[in-house]
């Protein structure tokens, strides 16, 4: 399947990043191409007919780059090479040649937050007070006591300091301690980031994600974070229990983002979406994304955390990005490989199919990018992994605790009945998931009324469609059960009404007599039965 890389039909002036939809890829996962048993770059290669088949704008792949694993690589050791286990540089050529033969963008996670310990600049950093990059990594000096020089606390849990004799000093990692943080106040830093960005541009990327950026710059006063307020939830880290003022979000991050979209813009047509952790991020996307000189898109947990899909939740959501001049474009992602999958975490297994219908047609109807991650398509569902199993090192730390991100990074099932349902000829890294060969791709491609099939026609509708791709929205009801919203633009007002419950309810007055543009679950303009969704014109 061919596809030419040039704007949808909806306006010949939209950017193409515009209302598009990303396929994420987690490269351990997706294919094997040699049978170690670790999906890997020529694996991805030889899959990406399937992610052209669904009619995505653009692939995303999660970090391939030379590491030691400790977090199966966001601790970074070369951030120009790319790991033996998921091939070579030509391995990486071959797919972004064979993506845009297809007519698929690709984009790759730049993590600027921090590197690896066994990066070289970490170790020359390390060796003494004043070598060259001595000021590359953020150290400090113990406490008269001995102890670390304040109270941050790590994203992985424990301290975010350690103690390096050697400098005989501490050194900062906002997560593992294998993962030292990157000193951004220092240019010699962010000109060393840009000449990575510019690597990647020159191979011929589209674009980036740009892992925890808002952990890029830190308080270089050092001072303490300030207590959380106890809101009654279960706290399983020592990083819940402080409000991150100092060891992140520092208020010059947006001049060095400046900096990446300039080099962006000089290369043309290139797309950069930050991801934004936190409990109210809102605030600090909107500065990332602040008009036309800092990046043009970004996502925080919102849908990725939820423990519930409901009307409220996505009223919020929506509320937090209005449709304003200067107010930046939103991408929304229901589920990643930080976070359960949504199907597991967000209804019972009895109504898992009707429900993974209903919640891809709504990711598809909101304003803004959408980011499907791999076998959403087919509906996979949260793998439970035992602890022998577990690879994760925040779940392994936490156990029992855990968002278990393991269970969400299993392989792909492609083949029902082949060894390891067509991932590997080995033996898989993550177990397969139970009941995901009944969900593998080949068994859905034969059934046309299957999630996959569907996924592919309401991608399809959204690229038709100028409400859906670009359009204004406004939450028309948002009830205990019951999402009714309205999407506009060139002439065209769409009405998406969606029951999020488990009862039949009557459709909204607004809703009769309109023309029926798509309909899931049994849904009709009188009638929304459980689970059931529709938009009419």
């Amino acid at each position: 399947m061919n596809r030419v890389l040039a704007p949808q039909p909806d306006t010949d002036t939209r950017e193409w990043w515009r209302g598009s939809v990303i396929y994420q890829i987690y490269p351990r996962s997706f294919a094997d191409s040699n049978g170690d048993g670790v999906g890997d770059l020529a694996g991805v290669t030889a899959h990406l007919d399937h992610v052209a088949s669904l009619g995505v704008d653009a692939v995303w792949l999660s970090p391939f780059f030379t590491s030691p694993m400790r977090d199966f690589g966001y601790d970074i050791s070369d951030f120009c090479g790319v790991d033996p286990v998921f091939g070579t540089l030509a391995d990486f050529d071959a797919l972004i040649a064979r993506a845009h033969q297809l007519g698929l963008r690709v984009l790759i996670d730049q993590v600027y937050s921090h590197s690896s310990d066994q990066h070289p600049w970490f170790q020359e950093s390390r060796a003494s007070r004043d070598n060259p990059k001595a000021d590359w990594y953020v150290w400090a000096d113990a406490r008269p006591d001995g102890s670390p020089p304040n109270n941050w606390q790590s994203v992985f849990g424990g301290p975010a300091w350690t103690w390096d004799a050697r400098r005989g000093q501490y050194y900062l990692h906002n997560f593992l301690r294998e993962q030292p943080d990157l000193n951004f106040h220092n240019p010699a830093v962010q000109e060393a980031a840009l000449g990575v960005a510019r690597f990647w541009f020159e191979r011929g990327v589209d674009g980036f994600r740009l892992d925890a950026i808002n952990f890029t710059m830190h308080d270089p006063e050092l001072r303490d974070n300030p207590p959380a307020p106890d809101i009654g939830a279960p706290r399983t880290r020592s990083f819940d229990f402080q409000q991150h003022i100092y060891n992140q979000s520092h208020t010059d991050i947006p001049l060095f983002l400046e900096k990446l979209r300039a080099l962006a813009d000089d290369f043309g047509g290139r797309f950069t979406v930050a991801e934004v952790g936190g409990p109210a991020p809102e605030p600090e996307m909107h500065l990332f994304t602040e008009g036309e000189t800092r990046l043009n898109s970004a996502y925080g947990f919102n849908f990725l955390y939820a423990d519930r899909l409901t009307p409220a939740l996505v009223q919020g959501a929506v509320a937090g990005w209005p449709h304003a001049p200067g107010i930046g474009w939103p991408s929304w992602a229901f589920e990643n490989h930080d976070a359960p999958r949504a199907i597991s975490r967000w209804i019972a297994s009895e109504h898992a199919a009707a429900f993974a219908r209903l919640k891809m047609l709504l990711l598809l109807s909101l304003r803004g990018n959408a980011i499907l991650y791999y076998g959403e398509e087919l509906g996979l569902t949260q793998v439970e992994i035992g602890f022998e199993h577990l690879r994760d090192p925040e779940a392994i730390t936490n156990w029992p605790l855990t968002l278990s991100r393991d269970g969400a990074r299993t392989p792909m099932p492609w083949k029902a009945d082949a060894p390891q349902l067509g991932f590997t000829q080995g033996r898989p890294w993550l177990p397969l998931g139970p009941d995901h060969a009944a969900l593998a791709v080949d068994r859905q491609e034969a059934d046309p009324e299957s999630l996959l099939n569907l996924t592919r026609r309401l991608i399809a509708l959204r690229h038709s469609s100028p409400a859906l791709m670009t359009g204004s929205i406004t939450i028309r009801q948002a009830d205990e059960a019951l999402l009714l919203f309205e999407r506009e633009a060139g002439g065209q007002t769409l009405l998406c009404a969606f029951n999020l419950g488990d009862n039949a309810l009557p459709a909204p007055a607004a809703l009769h007599g309109r023309r029926v543009v798509q309909a899931i679950n049994g849904a009709t303009p009188e009638l929304l039965p459980p689970f059931a969704a529709l938009i009419a014109e």
